[in-house]
């Protein structure tokens, strides 16, 4: 390959959109635990352009990094809000495919 070339495809990626997943774990720091996962699940599901899946551990977010990433910061805000002090443990992947090592 010739030596701009790949320099060319190297900048043409980092002009795209990037993809990424995010494996999200809520711990509501109060006695009612349900309320502040089912909001977060719900704003999330509702979000157009991510894919969502939800399992007994965590839940994985995918889609287009800025969105994944505001919509984490909209969500975390309005929790603490609504419901007080909440942990959220966030992995990020990012350039990720939709299914990674068997999960998606």
């Amino acid at each position: 390959m010739p030596n701009g070339t790949r320099s060319k495809q190297l900048a043409q990626g980092f002009n795209s959109p990037m993809q990424v997943m995010a494996e999200l774990s809520l711990y509501a720091l109060q006695d009612d635990f349900i309320a502040p996962v089912d909001f977060l699940l719900e704003r999330l599901n509702a979000t157009a352009g991510l894919e969502v899946t939800t399992n007994r551990m965590s839940t994985l977010v995918y889609g287009e990094q800025t969105l994944v990433l505001t919509t984490i910061d909209a969500v975390l805000r309005e929790l603490r809000s609504r419901f007080g002090p909440v942990s959220l443990v966030c992995k990020l992947l990012p350039g990720a495919e939709r299914t990674v090592n068997g999960y998606a």
